[in-house]
Protein backbone atom coordinates (compact mmCIF):
# COMPACT_ATOMS: atom_id res chain seq x y z
CA UNK A 1 0.00 0.00 0.00
CA UNK A 2 0.89 3.85 -0.95
CA UNK A 3 0.92 5.75 2.71
CA UNK A 4 1.54 9.56 2.20
CA UNK A 5 2.00 11.43 5.70
CA UNK A 6 1.47 15.03 6.44
CA UNK A 7 3.37 15.45 10.03
CA UNK A 8 4.68 18.90 11.28
CA UNK A 9 7.15 20.10 14.59
CA UNK A 10 9.28 17.98 16.82
CA UNK A 11 6.20 15.93 17.91
CA UNK A 12 4.66 14.81 15.04
CA UNK A 13 8.20 13.64 13.77
CA UNK A 14 8.26 11.64 16.78
CA UNK A 15 4.90 10.50 16.23
CA UNK A 16 5.04 10.22 13.08
CA UNK A 17 8.07 8.08 13.18
CA UNK A 18 6.31 5.58 15.41
CA UNK A 19 3.46 5.13 12.88
CA UNK A 20 5.74 4.51 10.24
CA UNK A 21 7.47 1.38 12.39
CA UNK A 22 4.16 0.37 13.36
CA UNK A 23 2.88 0.50 9.63
CA UNK A 24 5.94 -1.27 8.31
CA UNK A 25 5.17 -3.87 10.56
CA UNK A 26 1.61 -3.96 9.26
CA UNK A 27 2.37 -4.10 5.84
CA UNK A 28 5.29 -5.82 4.67
CA UNK A 29 5.25 -3.77 1.16
CA UNK A 30 4.30 -0.26 2.82
CA UNK A 31 5.29 2.86 0.41
CA UNK A 32 5.45 6.15 2.78
CA UNK A 33 6.22 9.45 1.41
CA UNK A 34 6.07 12.03 4.22
CA UNK A 35 6.38 15.71 5.38
CA UNK A 36 8.51 15.52 8.72
CA UNK A 37 11.58 15.37 10.34
CA UNK A 38 15.03 13.46 10.94
CA UNK A 39 13.26 10.63 12.97
CA UNK A 40 10.56 9.55 10.15
CA UNK A 41 13.74 9.96 7.97
CA UNK A 42 15.56 7.61 9.73
CA UNK A 43 12.87 5.20 9.72
CA UNK A 44 12.55 4.99 6.04
CA UNK A 45 10.72 6.15 3.47
CA UNK A 46 10.41 9.44 1.10
CA UNK A 47 10.53 13.09 3.18
CA UNK A 48 9.30 15.39 0.76
CA UNK A 49 10.05 18.70 3.18
CA UNK A 50 11.59 18.95 6.67
CA UNK A 51 9.34 20.60 9.38
CA UNK A 52 12.24 23.03 10.16
CA UNK A 53 11.61 24.60 6.63
CA UNK A 54 7.87 25.46 7.84
CA UNK A 55 7.73 26.41 11.70
CA UNK A 56 6.07 29.36 12.40
CA UNK A 57 4.65 30.22 15.79
CA UNK A 58 1.56 32.75 16.48
CA UNK A 59 -0.56 34.57 14.33
CA UNK A 60 1.61 37.57 13.77
CA UNK A 61 4.34 34.83 12.89
CA UNK A 62 1.72 33.20 10.35
CA UNK A 63 0.03 36.02 8.54
CA UNK A 64 3.77 37.08 7.96
CA UNK A 65 4.93 33.89 5.97
CA UNK A 66 1.52 33.22 4.39
CA UNK A 67 3.03 33.42 0.92
CA UNK A 68 5.65 30.59 1.85
CA UNK A 69 2.74 28.72 3.50
CA UNK A 70 0.47 29.10 0.88
CA UNK A 71 3.14 27.42 -2.07
CA UNK A 72 4.15 24.87 0.49
CA UNK A 73 0.48 23.46 0.30
CA UNK A 74 0.12 24.19 -3.83
CA UNK A 75 3.34 21.86 -3.35
CA UNK A 76 1.80 19.07 -1.50
CA UNK A 77 -1.19 18.85 -3.37
CA UNK A 78 0.75 18.56 -6.83
CA UNK A 79 3.14 16.02 -4.85
CA UNK A 80 -0.18 13.89 -3.76
CA UNK A 81 -1.49 13.59 -7.15
CA UNK A 82 1.84 12.63 -8.46
CA UNK A 83 2.26 9.92 -5.72
CA UNK A 84 -1.38 8.78 -5.50
CA UNK A 85 -1.19 7.27 -2.66
CA UNK A 86 -4.06 4.71 -0.86
CA UNK A 87 -3.96 6.90 1.92
CA UNK A 88 -3.34 10.35 3.52
CA UNK A 89 -2.33 10.24 6.86
CA UNK A 90 -2.40 13.83 8.91
CA UNK A 91 -0.77 14.22 12.03
CA UNK A 92 -1.77 17.41 14.60
CA UNK A 93 -0.48 20.35 12.50
CA UNK A 94 -4.15 21.29 12.05
CA UNK A 95 -3.50 25.21 10.06
CA UNK A 96 -1.71 22.87 7.00
CA UNK A 97 -3.79 19.91 7.26
CA UNK A 98 -6.95 20.52 7.38
CA UNK A 99 -6.90 22.60 4.40
CA UNK A 100 -5.06 19.80 2.25
CA UNK A 101 -7.66 17.29 3.83
CA UNK A 102 -10.61 19.67 1.97
CA UNK A 103 -8.69 19.25 -1.22
CA UNK A 104 -7.81 15.49 -0.85
CA UNK A 105 -11.72 14.75 -0.12
CA UNK A 106 -12.90 16.58 -2.97
CA UNK A 107 -10.33 14.61 -5.33
CA UNK A 108 -11.68 11.39 -4.08
CA UNK A 109 -8.31 10.83 -1.63
CA UNK A 110 -9.02 8.39 1.39
CA UNK A 111 -8.48 10.82 4.54
CA UNK A 112 -7.15 9.38 8.31
CA UNK A 113 -6.33 11.68 11.19
CA UNK A 114 -3.95 10.68 13.73
CA UNK A 115 -4.11 13.26 17.30
CA UNK A 116 -6.68 15.61 16.40
CA UNK A 117 -6.35 19.49 16.07
CA UNK A 118 -7.63 20.93 18.88
CA UNK A 119 -10.58 22.12 17.98
CA UNK A 120 -11.87 20.82 21.83
CA UNK A 121 -9.61 24.37 22.73
CA UNK A 122 -10.79 26.72 19.97
CA UNK A 123 -13.39 26.84 17.26
CA UNK A 124 -15.08 24.20 17.61
CA UNK A 125 -17.07 24.80 14.44
CA UNK A 126 -14.50 23.19 12.78
CA UNK A 127 -15.88 19.68 13.87
CA UNK A 128 -18.25 20.50 10.97
CA UNK A 129 -15.52 20.31 8.35
CA UNK A 130 -13.56 17.12 9.83
CA UNK A 131 -16.35 15.31 9.77
CA UNK A 132 -16.80 15.97 6.32
CA UNK A 133 -12.85 15.60 5.22
CA UNK A 134 -11.98 12.84 7.27
CA UNK A 135 -12.93 9.49 6.73
CA UNK A 136 -11.41 8.15 10.02
CA UNK A 137 -9.88 10.37 13.63
CA UNK A 138 -7.40 8.79 15.88
CA UNK A 139 -7.39 10.42 19.40
CA UNK A 140 -4.80 10.29 21.53
CA UNK A 141 -6.05 12.34 24.78
CA UNK A 142 -9.25 10.38 26.74
CA UNK A 143 -11.56 13.96 26.50
CA UNK A 144 -11.34 14.32 23.55
CA UNK A 145 -13.73 11.48 22.06
CA UNK A 146 -16.57 12.43 23.99
CA UNK A 147 -15.80 15.87 22.89
CA UNK A 148 -16.02 14.76 19.05
CA UNK A 149 -19.21 12.08 20.51
CA UNK A 150 -21.24 15.75 21.92
CA UNK A 151 -20.78 16.72 18.27
CA UNK A 152 -22.29 13.90 16.10
CA UNK A 153 -18.65 12.10 15.08
CA UNK A 154 -17.26 9.15 16.19
CA UNK A 155 -13.56 8.62 16.88
CA UNK A 156 -11.36 6.48 18.09
CA UNK A 157 -9.52 6.74 20.77
CA UNK A 158 -5.97 4.96 20.36
CA UNK A 159 -4.27 6.08 23.82
CA UNK A 160 -0.89 7.99 23.82
CA UNK A 161 2.12 7.51 22.01
CA UNK A 162 4.34 8.77 24.10
CA UNK A 163 3.78 6.28 26.38
CA UNK A 164 5.30 3.62 23.59
CA UNK A 165 7.91 6.65 23.04
CA UNK A 166 9.21 6.91 27.04
CA UNK A 167 8.99 3.23 27.55
CA UNK A 168 10.85 2.01 24.39
CA UNK A 169 13.94 3.98 25.03
CA UNK A 170 16.98 2.56 26.13
CA UNK A 171 17.28 3.16 29.69
CA UNK A 172 20.49 6.48 30.17
CA UNK A 173 23.33 5.34 32.60
CA UNK A 174 23.37 8.26 34.27
CA UNK A 175 26.73 8.46 35.35
CA UNK A 176 27.84 8.46 31.85
CA UNK A 177 25.71 10.73 30.71
CA UNK A 178 26.78 13.31 33.28
CA UNK A 179 30.39 12.47 32.01
CA UNK A 180 30.04 12.66 28.49
CA UNK A 181 28.09 16.24 28.93
CA UNK A 182 30.35 17.70 31.68
CA UNK A 183 27.67 17.93 34.22
CA UNK A 184 28.53 18.57 37.74
CA UNK A 185 26.86 15.80 40.72
CA UNK A 186 24.59 18.40 41.97
CA UNK A 187 20.49 18.09 41.14
CA UNK A 188 19.50 18.96 37.49
CA UNK A 189 16.66 21.19 36.89
CA UNK A 190 16.17 21.03 33.38
CA UNK A 191 14.92 23.55 31.21
CA UNK A 192 12.46 23.06 28.24
CA UNK A 193 12.14 26.08 26.59
CA UNK A 194 10.40 25.07 23.29
CA UNK A 195 11.76 24.17 19.60
CA UNK A 196 10.97 27.43 17.70
CA UNK A 197 12.98 30.00 17.89
CA UNK A 198 10.56 32.84 18.90
CA UNK A 199 9.47 30.75 21.78
CA UNK A 200 12.81 29.86 22.86
CA UNK A 201 14.03 33.73 23.13
CA UNK A 202 11.15 34.36 25.01
CA UNK A 203 11.34 31.91 27.12
CA UNK A 204 14.79 31.37 28.17
CA UNK A 205 15.54 34.28 29.03
CA UNK A 206 13.03 33.93 32.10
CA UNK A 207 14.15 30.56 32.47
CA UNK A 208 18.06 31.37 33.16
CA UNK A 209 17.25 34.39 35.22
CA UNK A 210 16.83 32.10 38.10
CA UNK A 211 20.13 30.54 37.95
CA UNK A 212 22.31 32.51 40.47
CA UNK A 213 19.71 32.20 43.22
CA UNK A 214 19.74 28.29 43.08
CA UNK A 215 23.86 27.61 43.73
CA UNK A 216 23.16 23.64 44.51
CA UNK A 217 21.42 22.35 41.65
CA UNK A 218 23.07 22.44 37.87
CA UNK A 219 20.44 23.64 35.23
CA UNK A 220 20.35 22.38 31.74
CA UNK A 221 18.69 23.43 28.26
CA UNK A 222 17.48 20.84 26.36
CA UNK A 223 18.49 21.82 22.92
CA UNK A 224 15.64 21.51 20.20
CA UNK A 225 16.83 19.03 17.37
CA UNK A 226 15.37 21.47 14.72
CA UNK A 227 17.83 24.65 16.41
CA UNK A 228 21.31 24.54 16.23
CA UNK A 229 24.02 25.50 19.60
CA UNK A 230 24.70 28.74 17.71
CA UNK A 231 21.38 30.37 18.02
CA UNK A 232 21.54 29.60 22.06
CA UNK A 233 25.01 30.28 23.01
CA UNK A 234 23.97 34.64 23.82
CA UNK A 235 21.95 32.82 26.65
CA UNK A 236 24.84 30.52 27.50
CA UNK A 237 26.29 33.22 30.50
CA UNK A 238 26.06 31.34 33.72
CA UNK A 239 28.34 29.49 34.34
CA UNK A 240 26.03 26.85 36.26
CA UNK A 241 24.11 26.19 33.12
CA UNK A 242 24.64 23.49 30.38
CA UNK A 243 23.40 22.85 27.01
CA UNK A 244 22.50 19.56 25.44
CA UNK A 245 20.70 19.13 22.01
CA UNK A 246 18.41 16.18 21.09
CA UNK A 247 18.35 14.34 24.32
CA UNK A 248 15.67 15.49 26.14
CA UNK A 249 14.25 12.09 27.08
CA UNK A 250 17.28 11.26 28.93
CA UNK A 251 17.86 14.92 30.43
CA UNK A 252 14.53 14.13 31.99
CA UNK A 253 15.33 10.56 33.08
CA UNK A 254 18.03 11.90 35.56
CA UNK A 255 16.32 15.46 36.31
CA UNK A 256 15.11 16.32 40.05
CA UNK A 257 12.53 19.52 38.23
CA UNK A 258 12.09 20.95 35.19
CA UNK A 259 10.53 24.75 33.76
CA UNK A 260 8.27 23.54 30.34
CA UNK A 261 7.10 25.46 27.80
CA UNK A 262 3.86 24.66 27.48
CA UNK A 263 3.16 21.55 24.74
CA UNK A 264 3.77 18.11 24.15
CA UNK A 265 6.70 18.62 26.38
CA UNK A 266 4.37 19.03 29.71
CA UNK A 267 3.25 15.86 29.08
CA UNK A 268 6.59 13.62 28.58
CA UNK A 269 7.84 15.40 31.62
CA UNK A 270 5.04 14.23 33.70
CA UNK A 271 5.24 10.75 32.40
CA UNK A 272 8.97 11.03 33.44
CA UNK A 273 7.38 11.77 37.14
CA UNK A 274 9.46 15.10 37.15
CA UNK A 275 7.57 17.92 38.89
CA UNK A 276 7.54 21.05 36.59
CA UNK A 277 6.31 24.47 35.93
CA UNK A 278 4.38 24.88 32.64
CA UNK A 279 5.39 28.36 31.60
CA UNK A 280 3.67 30.18 28.65
CA UNK A 281 4.44 34.11 26.60
CA UNK A 282 3.37 34.72 23.32
CA UNK A 283 3.60 38.20 21.42
CA UNK A 284 0.85 40.56 23.25
CA UNK A 285 -1.04 40.79 19.90
CA UNK A 286 -1.48 36.62 19.83
CA UNK A 287 -1.78 36.21 22.96
CA UNK A 288 -5.15 38.43 23.00
CA UNK A 289 -6.50 36.82 20.10
CA UNK A 290 -5.91 33.17 21.59
CA UNK A 291 -7.50 34.60 25.04
CA UNK A 292 -10.47 35.35 22.75
CA UNK A 293 -11.17 32.39 21.40
CA UNK A 294 -9.66 29.31 23.25
CA UNK A 295 -12.39 28.17 25.67
CA UNK A 296 -10.42 25.77 27.97
CA UNK A 297 -9.83 26.20 31.59
CA UNK A 298 -5.61 25.01 31.50
CA UNK A 299 -2.76 24.71 28.88
CA UNK A 300 -1.16 22.13 29.97
CA UNK A 301 -2.05 18.79 28.62
CA UNK A 302 -1.03 17.43 32.29
CA UNK A 303 -4.25 19.63 33.45
CA UNK A 304 -6.47 19.33 30.86
CA UNK A 305 -5.92 15.28 31.31
CA UNK A 306 -6.26 15.20 34.76
CA UNK A 307 -9.03 17.94 34.60
CA UNK A 308 -8.05 20.13 37.79
CA UNK A 309 -4.89 21.82 38.43
CA UNK A 310 -1.76 19.10 38.93
CA UNK A 311 1.23 21.22 37.97
CA UNK A 312 1.49 25.17 38.00
CA UNK A 313 0.33 27.41 34.99
CA UNK A 314 2.76 30.48 34.59
CA UNK A 315 1.29 32.70 31.89
CA UNK A 316 2.45 35.58 30.05
CA UNK A 317 2.81 38.47 33.02
CA UNK A 318 2.69 35.46 35.11
CA UNK A 319 5.81 34.48 33.93
CA UNK A 320 8.13 35.98 35.56
CA UNK A 321 11.68 35.87 37.63
CA UNK A 322 9.77 36.23 41.13
CA UNK A 323 6.43 33.92 40.31
CA UNK A 324 8.89 31.53 38.86
CA UNK A 325 11.23 31.14 41.72
CA UNK A 326 7.94 30.72 44.08
CA UNK A 327 6.52 27.29 42.17
CA UNK A 328 9.92 25.66 41.70
CA UNK A 329 10.54 26.06 45.66
CA UNK A 330 7.42 24.39 45.53
CA UNK A 331 8.11 21.60 43.57
CA UNK A 332 11.54 20.90 44.81
CA UNK A 333 9.81 20.67 48.52
CA UNK A 334 9.59 16.84 49.69
CA UNK A 335 5.90 17.13 50.54
CA UNK A 336 5.14 19.02 47.63
CA UNK A 337 6.96 16.53 45.44
CA UNK A 338 5.68 12.93 46.59
CA UNK A 339 1.50 14.53 46.26
CA UNK A 340 2.33 15.33 42.50
CA UNK A 341 4.00 11.74 41.62
CA UNK A 342 1.01 10.08 43.04
CA UNK A 343 -1.45 12.80 40.45
CA UNK A 344 1.30 11.62 37.79
CA UNK A 345 0.75 7.91 38.43
CA UNK A 346 -3.21 8.38 37.78
CA UNK A 347 -1.99 10.46 34.73
CA UNK A 348 -0.52 7.54 32.99
CA UNK A 349 -3.16 5.24 34.24
CA UNK A 350 -5.74 7.65 32.33
CA UNK A 351 -3.92 7.80 29.03
CA UNK A 352 -4.74 4.28 27.42
CA UNK A 353 -1.58 2.29 28.23
CA UNK A 354 0.89 1.17 25.68
CA UNK A 355 0.47 0.46 22.02
CA UNK A 356 -1.15 3.48 20.51
CA UNK A 357 1.07 3.12 16.95
CA UNK A 358 0.32 0.43 16.67
CA UNK A 359 -3.38 0.02 16.93
CA UNK A 360 -3.55 2.97 14.85
CA UNK A 361 -1.58 1.49 12.41
CA UNK A 362 -3.79 -1.67 12.11
CA UNK A 363 -7.00 -0.01 11.59
CA UNK A 364 -5.74 2.04 9.08
CA UNK A 365 -4.15 -0.47 7.06
CA UNK A 366 -7.82 -2.76 7.75
CA UNK A 367 -9.78 0.17 6.32
CA UNK A 368 -7.63 0.81 3.52
CA UNK A 369 -8.25 -3.34 2.69
CA UNK A 370 -11.94 -3.54 3.22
Amino acid sequence: MKYYIVAGEASGDLHGSNLMKALQKEDANANIRFWGGDLMQATGGTLVKHYKERAFMGFIEVIMNLNKIFKDISFCKNDIISFKPDVIVFIDNSGFNLRIAKWAKEHGFRTNYYISPQVWASRASRVKDIKRDIDNMFVILPFVKPFYKKHGYNVTFVGHPLIDAIANRKQVDEFKFRETHHLSNKPIIALLPGSRKQEITKMLSVMLSLVDNYPDYQFVIAGAPSQDYSFYESFMKASNVKFISNKTYDLLSISTAALVTSGTATLETALFKVPQVVCYKGSNISYQIAKRIITLKFISLVNLVMDKEVVTELIQKEFNKKRLMQELDKILDTKNRKKLFLEYFELEKKLGGKGASEKTAKLIYESIKS
